[in-house]
């Protein structure tokens, strides 16, 4: 595949997607769906604010931009990410391994959980003799899953692209369940320590479809003057992100990478940085400051918002990350990022710690095609 053919195609996706954007807004005003797969994976993007699209190397590519799993320089790369949000209220966790598939293919499987477990349902609280009996509360869980199965190519030296097919699934015990499929694409060109990414989500839309056991909740809604739920059907329409990431070097020691995201919906006006009635325009900005390769401390913004006071000032406000990360050998590297998730709660600040575990390191002529930065 040529270039420019790779480019027109690209240009087609996201002609689709701003299509798709508008006659949705017009129409049927789609819902926010999936959220939980905005949050990202690895400790070391979260660190740099989210800003990966572009600067991504490794195993977690397959999540940001599945193009650039061909960087991958070993034959078995895993990765694993824990994290509480909410003041643990919430648990995140990450599960992704890649390896290749002859000297020009990369596959990987990525397993994504958000969960908040052990909710009490007190619906039989109260006896038949209306005393109020504690052993009657039973527990369960409100989860929502992804998984991730990836494919990327080197088309050239400088091209590689990507695509992953997503199933999605959620739940809120055994009241309601949703079932989803999605697919994404990726892009990625480099020029010497200039790297251009573009990523594209949900590129044929993404529809989940909700199934309610409304005899579980039949008697309380009618009882609260709540409407009985229905069968319904969430959209995830398309959005993407263009990047932009380079890496400077500083001596034989010192590295500094720089990545810059624009993530751009086509759901209508959002309360981001640049918003327009079709489509909005949320940045994200990254640095990762190297030691010899082996340690790493990163920061990041992303996420800006207009908010007003209780007065009507409006004040820019953005949500601010920091990170580490150390490379304890060749097999194992450890991350560990700070990130602030908004004055949502009295601990607004998430830790986030995620392992990278890469096993048996491919030849320097493995690759038919290689001209990522060693």
């Amino acid at each position: 595949m040529s270039q420019n053919r790779f480019s027109i195609l690209l240009s087609l996706f996201i002609f689709q997607a701003v299509w798709v954007g508008e006659a949705f807004s017009q129409d049927l005003t789609p819902k926010y769906s999936n959220e939980f797969l905005s949050i990202g994976v690895g400790a070391r993007a979260l660190g740099m604010g989210g800003a990966q699209v572009g600067a991504v190397r490794d195993v977690t590519a397959a999540y940001w931009n599945p193009a650039a799993l061909t960087a991958i320089r070993h034959e078995y790369e895993f990765s694993l990410m824990h994290a509480e949000y909410f003041a643990g209220i919430a648990q995140y966790d990450y599960l992704g391994f890649s390896t290749p598939l002859g000297n020009q293919n990369q596959i990987a499987a990525s397993l994504i959980r958000f969960g908040v477990d052990d909710i009490p349902d007190t619906r039989f609280l109260y006896d038949a003799n209306g005393a109020i009996n504690y052993n009657n509360i039973q527990f369960f869980n409100a989860a929502d899953y992804a998984l991730l199965l990836s494919f990327a190519r080197d088309i050239s030296e400088k091209l590689k692209v990507g695509a992953n097919a997503k199933v999605i699934h959620r739940n809120v015990g055994k009241f309601a369940q949703a079932w989803g499929f999605g697919l994404d694409v990726g892009g990625i060109y480099l020029h010497k320590r200039m790297t251009l990414g573009l990523m594209v989500r949900d590129i044929t839309t993404t529809y989940n479809a909700w199934t309610h056991d409304a005899d579980l909740v039949r008697d309380i809604y009618s009882q609260t003057n709540n409407e009985i739920p229905l069968n319904t059907v969430e959209i995830t329409l398309p959005k993407a992100t263009a990047s932009i990431a380079y890496d400077w070097k500083f001596g034989e020691k010192f590295s500094l990478l720089t990545a810059l995201d624009l993530e751009t919906t086509f759901d209508g006006a959002r309360n981001t940085l640049i918003s327009t009635s079709a489509f909005s325009i949320d940045p994200r900005f990254g640095l990762e400051l190297g030691f010899k390769n082996l340690a790493f401390i990163r920061g990041g913004v992303s996420n800006f918002q207009y908010i007003k006071d209780f007065q009507g000032d409006e004040s820019l406000n953005f949500l601010p990350a920091v990170g580490l990360g150390v490379i304890l050998s060749e097999r194992f590297q450890i991350d560990y990022a700070l990130s602030d998730l908004g004055d949502v709660s009295e601990s607004p600040y998430s830790h986030i710690f995620s392992v990278k575990v890469s096993l048996e390191k491919l030849a320097d002529d493995f690759r038919k095609f290689y001209s990522w930065e060693r």
